[in-house]
């Protein structure tokens, strides 16, 4: 099922709210959209998922809202519809627990909560009863990745190899505030269960305009096109590669692809295909540990189809705890910050004659 973002052609600035009643006309089916992204808008994750649960719970009488002691985003459910809304408090195995008892009873349940405790704490419970019995559970997190400042036993980076190494597990990682909504919608139909992975979502930058690209779990979103190389994002690693794709247009002529590979399981195996057919030269950058994730599984692509490549970078997470800190500051400290992306981007198409001319000229 293919979806554009569904939202109001005015995007709230720093408000937090969202207003879906006014949906705009997407380019649905569109495999490679133009470029088409906004900086500097921000938007409140929280505020688009609890405003869409609420909006689901009207035509779905079999939704559940459940949290472990997170439930200020669920507010307006929880108010509307208090007989399907459960805060088990601090105790995330009996949220996922109890989800899934509500699922072998034909219900859809959403646990919301962080993602630290949802991805390792509650993982065997994840395994055995949710991912076992292939139940419609939805897991949606924040502080994916070194966001919140919180210190190693807030920060969820290995969880999307702890989940991408789950049977029937599907895993997406979410940077667009707006799309939180739209695969939420899309997941009401879903049979199996669901990992939705986002930042702190408090403030999130708006990536695509309103309506101009194409969501669908599963499938790539090509969020600039590029002719040199190709960077693989997702979440909020999209937007520093949208920002490492203009320094190296504007600054050594070099035309970057930026892919937002959202769904990690299952992957788009034909868009890295195409973009290694296409552009040749690979750069992964993502918020987790560099292995384990995203590059992970371009690298196993890569090495199912018997692709050709002329470069590859991985950036990510070293074999570290990344200790306290802003992202932006740890994501510098650790290597994987907009500067690395760059010079990873210039490593990878240093061979390329008219990258070199430019470099050359530019300095």
């Amino acid at each position: 099922m293919t979806m554009a973002i569904n939202t109001a052609s005015s995007v709230p600035t720093n408000t937090g709210s969202a207003d879906s009643s006014a949906a705009t006309a997407g380019i649905p089916g569109d495999p490679e959209p133009t470029t088409s992204f906004t900086f500097g808008e921000l938007l409140s994750s929280r505020t688009v998922i609890g405003q869409t649960l609420k909006e689901l719970g009207e035509t779905h009488d079999n939704l559940w809202v459940l949290t472990p002691d997170i439930g200020a985003t669920l507010v307006e459910f929880r108010d509307t519809y208090p007989d399907r809304f459960v805060d088990v408090g601090l105790s995330e195995q009996a949220c996922v627990g109890i989800a899934a008892g509500l699922a072998n009873e034909g219900n859809i349940p959403v646990v919301s909560g962080m993602l630290p405790f949802l991805s390792m704490r509650a993982l065997e419970q994840v395994r055995s009863d949710i991912c076992y019995p292939n139940l419609p559970v939805k897991i949606v997190g924040t502080h994916g990745g070194l966001v919140g400042n919180g210190g190693s036993t807030h920060y969820a980076v290995e969880d999307l190899g702890l989940m991408t190494s789950l049977v029937n597990m599907t895993v997406t990682s979410i940077g667009d505030p707006l799309m939180v909504g739209e695969v939420l919608r899309q997941s009401m139909s879903m049979t199996g269960p669901l990992y939705i992975r986002l930042a702190v979502g408090k403030k999130d930058k708006v990536i695509y305009e309103p309506g101009s690209v194409a969501v669908e779990i599963g499938k790539g979103i090509t969020a600039r096109e590029g002719t040199d190389l190709t960077l693989f994002a997702h979440g909020e690693t999209v937007s520093q590669a949208l920002e490492a794709a203009e320094v190296l247009a504007a600054e050594h002529g070099i035309d970057a692809r930026v892919v937002d590979m959202f769904t990690l399981k299952p992957i788009d195996a034909d868009l890295i295909q195409r973009c290694a057919e296409e552009t040749g030269r690979f750069v992964v950058v993502e918020d987790h540990l560099a292995y384990g994730g995203l590059a992970s599984q371009v690298s196993d692509v890569i090495a199912d189809r018997g692709l050709r490549l002329e470069g590859f970078r991985r950036l990510g997470i070293p074999q570290v705890f990344a200790g306290f800190g802003e992202d932006t500051e740890l994501r510098d400290k650790h290597g994987y910050g907009l500067q690395a992306t760059v010079d990873a981007a210039l490593a990878v198409t240093e061979n390329r004659p008219s990258a070199c001319a430019n470099q050359g000229s530019a300095a």
